[in-house]
């Protein structure tokens, strides 16, 4: 059973915003411009969460383990990230539940943040454009520190930053990343079922609890029992 926290840190793509379809069609964009054939967002899908330039290797590859020629990943890579730049928030929306979700929460008065592995360059502009921004106290983006998960450090910058203890604090993500950094840090992990971990089943990974919906957090965290209590 899940002790009750005082601070939940939430990733962004896979458990806020569906951002694959703007994603994809900056992969698909990129590799046309290359003379390559587009890997379409199935695809695509499945290769996401571990930050841009592991997506636009993969893309040059075509799948989720391996390395692409250095010299093409050096043409290609500047190419995604002036049509990512363009196309943050076109097509990305945040999951059914998110905005109930966060509600909740901020009605309940937990401290809250965003820790992402997204750029603070994408990571900004994605949620301020889809209205969820000014929810989260602080945000955290990949390049914010020199380490990102699924090192445990930009959680516990979170941590130190609202001075409250890992073991009164809890994630929310979708990938093994998330429940990797927050099993480091002391934290408890709670993961979307519908979330980009690389087409494997979440379960899989023995986070804490799995939800279909942000809107289930209420009764989750309302059973949760009281740190200290047996």
């Amino acid at each position: 059973m899940l002790t009750k926290p005082k601070m939940i840190l939430i990733d962004v793509d896979g458990t806020l915003v569906d951002s694959v379809p703007d994603l994809a069609f900056c992969v698909d964009a990129m590799l046309r411009q290359l003379g390559m054939p587009p890997q379409g967002e199935d695809r695509v899908r499945h290769w996401v969460g571990n930050g841009v330039e592991r997506l636009v290797q993969r893309a040059l590859i075509g799948q989720l383990e391996g390395q692409p020629d250095s010299a093409l990943y050096q043409r290609a890579y500047p190419i995604f990230i002036e049509l990512y730049r363009e196309n943050t928030s076109k097509r990305s929306v945040l999951f059914p539940g998110v905005r109930e979700g966060l509600a909740y929460l901020k009605h309940a008065g937990y401290k809250l943040g965003c820790v992402t592995n997204k750029a603070a360059q994408f990571t900004e502009p994605l949620l301020r454009d889809l209205a969820v921004y000014d929810d989260f106290g602080i945000v955290v983006s990949g390049d914010t520190l020199t380490l990102k998960k699924p090192d445990p450090a930009p959680l516990l910058y979170v941590s130190k930053h609202y001075g409250v203890s890992p073991k009164e604090s809890l994630m929310i993500g979708d990938s093994v990343s998330d429940v990797q950094a927050a099993r480091a840090a002391g934290f408890q992990i709670v993961c979307m079922s519908y979330g980009y971990n690389h087409g494997l089943d979440i379960h899989t990974a023995k986070p804490d609890a799995v939800i279909d919906s942000m809107v289930e957090l209420k009764n989750l965290l309302e059973g949760a029992r009281q740190t200290g209590v047996a």
